[in-house]
């Protein structure tokens, strides 16, 4: 279950497997807002208050805003489902 104003791991990994290929321009742009408004919600929410789930969420989704790419993003490059220009 994710925190309050997160989204959460099923709807990350929802969006994550489908190739941006076969995403309508609908989907493609809620999921950049959803990813947006989550990579904010993290950075506004103390690492102390997060949920232990919502923390290992965050390090595989790479919403540790370091600018570092996410380990979801890195596995969709390796099987060609994404791009750097999707970041």
């Amino acid at each position: 279950m994710a925190d309050t104003g997160r989204q959460s791991m099923t709807d990350k990994a929802a969006s994550s497997m489908k190739p941006e290929s076969q995403k309508s321009m609908t989907e493609q742009a809620g999921d950049k807002t959803k990813g947006m408004a989550d990579s904010v919600a993290s950075t506004m929410q103390p690492q102390s208050e997060k949920s232990a789930t919502q923390k290992a969420g965050d390090t595989v989704s790479g919403n540790s805003n370091e600018g570092q790419e996410s380990l979801m993003e890195k596995a969709k490059q390796t099987m060609g489902m994404g791009g750097a220009e999707n970041k």
